[in-house]
């Protein structure tokens, strides 16, 4: 097998790629350190090729020998600001080499949580993409080398410990959890969490865990998740991992979703209580097939995941929910991807990306979501959905387990979709989507009555109507957030006083529909006049640690002198909580402001 060259890794897997990994790992939550040994099966990609070579980031490394124990020459190289330090091993012809190994305080893949930050006792989870595994577990971190794994995990007994991997449903008695990862995987799939955590069953092959206070309203918040797997499989195939798990975790973790194979890791703000953010869940399955199954080769290549896997997740959408409500979402994801192109260089709007020298943590973050989900729905248009579907359910079982490129990716559509359907490279503009800026104007419109109600009450509302007397009855929170981001920026402060309190917007739930109100109430400078609306912005970025959504909060504050500074302030108390992917994030917006 030929390895695509990876600019965020120091592995060499053209010359020895792992093939197999057993973890030994234990838990030390007073030192907050997890001390390993990781044995390594070796392919030789080249004959008679010795030499191995993992990436590591503030690693203890501590010892490493053969099977038999017999020490290897080993080296630890300089490090570098962004992929840490290359472990060089002389393997010369072992098979099996092991790493005795412990993290360091700068493991940025974990976040070790006390009671105070959790709903429980104390807390630990992982947080591996894109080039994160690194800093827990030394490992060819590049999403081109796939690999099985076995742990064991020792932890504190009143504990329970999950991984990416087959689980238990019920703690031990000694704190000792075996795992088995029989599909290969890249090593950012590699997850694990501790904490005080219980199972409840949503389906045959499926069920959710979390802390005891929040595991009901999950199971119920979650309901839908053995029909979103049969969705799925209707449109492309078995689901090929087993079970689907899903893991509420605290309000640090900074993502929608992580997904993990067989253990989805998805943030308690799912927890509307209404069921209305449920597509995150449809997105972190579809994964399933578009990332886990078949990955991008290079982060560069990423929309070959998030791309696939928004336009998988609207249609899983729109088998159980409708073409309504999926219009919806397909608009709302519009209206993000124009504002964020708006913010970037041109280079970043590309869906081929250039992330050489850069952490792809911070790239784009919407473009290899929503218009690689864009490019798709073109090509739909163009083919019609039923030749689409056939060429996308074979390639995820051809392709499967394996890494794939853009221009590979290219080359197949061409060749496989376009050509027999009559389709030149004129009708669909294939160059100007992957390799040049914005959005062209061959991208579909999805046309909603429910966002046509919604602009006309937005309308009636600047023109003078009282909010009471909107006609909002039965709205869907995507309609809210429609209305609060139709408003225009220098909307009258009495205005949005009246909504308020009429609606509460200050006091929202649903998180899509608070961050519309917050950044609203941000960059119409109301937040200065009410005290309310200042309240709700502190208190959402000292309680959320959900990346995209902070990020876009501080963005908003960071515009003007004022906010900056209240945005310092904020975050000099709210960092400490964060996830360490998302307090770089906040800290890159505030030193560039």
């Amino acid at each position: 097998m030929s390895y695509p060259h990876d600019p965020h890794s120091h592995a060499r897997p053209n010359e020895i790629a792992v093939q197999h990994l057993d973890l030994d790992v234990t838990v030390d939550f007073d030192a907050r350190r997890l001390t390993g040994r990781a044995t390594y099966t070796l392919d030789r990609s080249t004959p008679g090729a010795t030499t191995v070579v993992l990436d590591t980031w503030d690693l203890d490394i501590r010892s490493v020998t053969a099977a038999d124990g017999t020490a290897l020459e080993h080296g630890v190289g300089e490090p570098h600001p962004l992929l840490g330090r290359p472990l060089t091993i002389v393997a010369g012809s072992e098979d099996t080499v092991v790493v005795d190994y412990a993290t360091g305080e700068g493991a940025r893949a974990l976040q070790w949580l006390d009671p105070a930050q959790t709903t429980g006792e104390r807390f630990l989870f992982t947080q591996s993409q894109p080039i994160l595994a690194r800093s827990w577990i030394p490992c060819q971190d590049t999403p081109a080398v796939r690999h099985t794994y076995r742990a064991t995990v020792r932890v504190p007994p009143e504990l329970l410990a999950v991984m990416s991997a087959e689980n238990s449903t019920e703690r031990t008695a000694d704190g000792v959890y075996s795992f088995a990862m029989p599909q290969p995987v890249p090593s950012y799939l590699v997850a694990l969490a501790v904490g005080d955590l219980e199972f409840r069953p949503l389906g045959e092959r499926a069920g959710v865990y979390a802390e005891p206070a929040v595991v009901d309203a999950a199971a119920w918040e979650f309901a839908d998740t053995e029909r979103m797997m049969e969705a799925a499989e209707r449109l492309y195939g078995p689901y090929r991992w087993g079970r689907y798990d899903l893991l509420v975790l605290p309000p640090s973790f900074p993502y929608g979703g992580m997904e993990n194979p067989r253990l989805t890791f998805v943030t308690p703000t799912l927890l509307a209580g209404d069921r209305s953010l449920v597509t995150v869940v449809a997105h972190e399955l579809a994964h399933s097939w578009s990332g886990n199954l078949v990955t991008n080769a290079t982060w560069d290549d990423i929309w070959l995941n998030e791309g696939f896997t928004v336009y998988f997740e609207t249609r899983i959408d729109e088998e159980l929910y409708g073409a309504d409500y999926t219009a919806m979402l397909l608009r709302l994801g519009r209206q993000a991807l124009e504002t964020e192109i708006a913010t970037l260089p041109a280079r970043d709007t590309w869906l081929s990306l250039a992330l050489a020298d850069r952490d792809p943590e911070g790239g784009p973050d919407l473009v290899a979501y929503e218009k690689g989900s864009l490019f798709l729905r073109m090509i739909e248009h163009a083919v019609g959905r039923e030749r689409l579907d056939a060429f996308l359910a074979d390639y995820f079982d051809r392709f499967a387990f394996q890494s794939m490129d853009t221009a590979t990716f290219l080359a197949l559509l061409r060749a496989e979709v376009l050509e027999p359907a009559g389709v030149g490279e004129s009708d669909v503009q294939i160059e100007a989507w992957v390799y040049g800026p914005g959005v062209p104007t061959n991208a579909p419109d999805f046309p909603s009555d429910a966002f046509d109600r919604v602009d006309r009450q937005a309308a009636a509302l600047v023109a003078g109507t009282a909010a009471a007397d909107l006609d909002t009855a039965g709205w869907a929170p995507q309609q809210w957030v429609h209305l609060l981001r139709a408003l225009p920026a220098d909307v009258p402060h009495p205005i949005l006083a009246d909504l308020d309190r009429t609606f509460g917007f200050s006091g929202q739930r649903n998180i899509e529909v608070l961050t519309a109100w917050l950044e609203l109430a941000i960059g119409s400078e109301y937040v200065w006049s009410a005290d309310e609306a200042d309240a709700a912005v502190a208190g959402f970025l000292a309680r959320h640690g959900r990346s995209l959504y902070l990020r876009r909060v501080y963005t908003k504050l960071a515009a003007t002198p004022r906010g900056l500074e209240r945005a310092r302030e904020i975050f000099a108390s709210a960092a400490a909580g964060y996830h360490p992917v998302a307090r770089a994030g906040v800290a890159r917006i505030l030193d560039a402001a």
